[in-house]
């Protein structure tokens, strides 16, 4: 299966991949391409925990700012440093390599029911 196949999005253009235990999570390729240009990526430190629907980062482009919301509850375990330097590369890469954050999800198998696949997905924003 793809990445694109086994992932989840959220109404507020999340996205979670489940790999074993840990939940990758980033930004759709719509929220990118509605963002424009990526100037500016704030995220968080390892160790911290959020609760579904909590914001856990800032993100700026040449048209907006905007807070990203965490999709499922979890703790952060890592945080792709790569991104902070170049968040950019959100422009060329939402997927592979523009994930966000990796988390242990600590909330319940309720979250993961209201978050839509990615076919589902496309189709709410038409």
């Amino acid at each position: 299966m793809s990445f694109i196949e086994e992932m989840l999005c959220s109404k507020s253009h999340e996205y979670v991949v489940k790999d074993g235990d840990t939940y990758t999570i980033g930004l759709t390729d719509y929220a990118i391409e509605q963002l424009g240009d990526i100037v500016f990526l704030e995220l968080p430190t390892v160790g911290d925990e959020f609760s579904k629907g909590d914001t856990f980062a800032n993100i700026e482009s040449v048209k907006a700012a905007s807070e990203i919301y965490m999709p499922i509850s979890g703790k952060v375990t890592e945080i792709n440093e790569q991104l902070i330097d170049a968040p950019e590369m959100l422009n060329e890469d939402c997927y592979e390599n523009g994930w966000l954050i990796k988390v242990e999800h600590t909330g319940d198998d309720e979250e993961l029911a209201d978050l839509l696949s990615y076919a589902d997905y496309k189709e709410e924003l038409e």
